[in-house]
């Protein structure tokens, strides 16, 4: 059975990509560093799904064993480690690393940009070489929809150009597109990024709009709406993110193929949903209607997004999950909270 790494493994994403792999019986190394950019509470209510206890998570450089399953694994270390993380690729002699771990958020770079450059270049080349020295069959990463920038062309393809980001985020994610095809090009290092399209569902980010919305709601305290409402987003329920994740990783790129050792792909739902009727969505959910702020568009943000998902449907890519059930499913988890 394939070992596998998963960095951001206390993440949305990441967590729940740990969780599908775990049940698919693969053998799951999980990394997180458990910043605190948004509430750790959070990132430590994952791990104790995965069986980790928060006692063994805080410890830094201390692998630990899930108590749930015996093929689970965590580790606290930074992607920024250049000592320990070339120990632990060499330990585990990994099959497929999972890299989903970065500094999020479009709006904080504008704030903090060295965290971006810490963990989204330093931490990535640092993964690229990791990958390069051990022999990784596959290397699958995070990118983002976000390296569309403001492109007018719409649903987005993989072939359009994306040289104008209109946030540091999305500079470092076009950036790790660049450097692990430069890797795949001199090492033949099978690569694949995905670009994520808005991932929403229970555990969430609390810096996105589905818990930011849904919080104020219940608590009777406005939302605020921005560009005054003219926006709207590929909103990708995250069971659809992680089976996107899955087909990729069973599909390395070709030798033969146009940009050999190299892909890309678009994974969204493939069929946007404007802000407003997101909201209502969750409005009916919560049986309670939102005051909104109608505020303009903020620095970076862009008024909409729309994944062309063909290049991975063929591959057996489908997103299965509409807004509606989505929302309904998020709302259920919310509600308990």
């Amino acid at each position: 059975m394939k070992k596998i790494l998963v960095t951001g493994a206390a993440g949305f994403i990441g967590f729940f990509t740990m969780q599908r792999l775990l049940k698919e019986n693969y053998t799951v190394v999980g990394l997180d560093n458990i910043n605190d950019y948004y509430d750790v509470n959070l990132k430590y209510a994952r791990l104790k799904e995965l069986g980790f206890y928060r006692q063994d998570a805080e410890q830094w450089n201390k692998e630990i064993n899930s108590n749930k399953t015996e093929n689970a694994i965590f580790i606290r270390l930074n992607l920024e480690d250049r000592e320990n993380l070339p120990k632990l690729f060499k330990k585990h002699e990994f099959d497929i690393v999972i890299n989903l771990a970065a500094q999020a958020g479009v709006r904080y770079s504008l704030e903090n940009p060295l965290a971006y450059v810490d963990s989204n270049l330093v931490g990535f080349i640092n993964i690229l070489e990791c990958c390069r020295h051990h022999k990784i069959k596959h290397l699958i990463y995070a990118s983002s929809s976000s390296v569309y920038g403001e492109n007018p062309k719409v649903p987005f393809s993989e072939d359009d150009r994306v040289d104008y980001p209109v946030s540091l985020y999305a500079a470092t994610k076009k950036a790790n597109e660049l450097m692990a095809h430069t890797y795949s090009h001199l090492y033949q290092l099978p690569t694949s990024g995905l670009r994520f399209f808005t991932v929403y569902g229970p555990y969430g980010r609390p810096d996105m709009a589905p818990i930011l919305f849904a919080s104020a709601i219940t608590s009777n305290k406005p939302i605020k709406v921005f560009n005054h409402g003219d926006m709207s987003r590929d909103f990708t329920y995250i069971d659809d993110i992680v089976n996107g994740i899955l087909v990729t990783s069973n599909n390395p790129p070709k030798e033969d193929s146009k940009q050999p050792y190299y892909q890309l792909f678009n994974i969204g739902n493939g069929s946007p949903v404007s802000l407003m009727e997101f909201i209502e969505t969750l409005e009916n959910e919560l049986g309670k209607v939102a005051e909104k702020n109608m505020m303009p568009m903020q620095s970076g943000d862009v008024p909409r997004t729309w994944a062309d998902t063909q290049r991975l449907n063929l591959l057996g890519y489908k997103s299965t999950t509409s807004v509606q059930e989505g929302v309904k499913k998020f709302v259920e988890w919310f509600a308990k909270q």
